[in-house]
């Protein structure tokens, strides 16, 4: 797969978890903290928060990917949010069910890891 492409298909997949979180924060909340914290109000408040920031960023990378200075720039700063997703799942894994840790950790590592490379490849294009 080409950068230009895996890029894209990243921020795609970023902006559509932000509306799927605006749009019901319940459901996805449940599966990644667990139905006991699904209903609590501050959770869904952050939820929305999370939802919010991961529509925006998916957004300004779309719009940003064919800019040649700030594209990579956009790309490796939405590296960086998942590499921090990562770091706070794990500070807070005891507090988390295994399943939404694991989730987590596999998902944002992952978009950090190909967030970065693409960055990378995008910058050196």
């Amino acid at each position: 797969m080409n950068p230009r492409r895996g890029a894209w298909l990243l921020a795609a997949g970023r902006a559509a978890l932000g509306i799927a979180v605006l749009v019901a924060p319940e459901q996805v909340v449940s599966h990644w903290l667990g139905r006991e914290h699904a209903t609590k109000p501050v959770v869904l408040d952050l939820a929305r928060s999370l939802g919010a920031r991961d529509l925006a960023l998916g957004v300004a990378t779309l719009q940003t990917l064919d800019a040649a200075v700030i594209g990579p720039r956009v790309q490796a700063l939405c590296a960086v949010v998942d590499g921090v997703d990562v770091l706070a799942t794990l500070i807070a894994r005891r507090e988390l069910p295994r399943s939404g840790v694991f989730g987590t950790v596999a998902i944002a590592g992952a978009a950090a890891g190909a967030g970065f490379y693409f960055s990378h490849e995008l910058a050196h294009a």
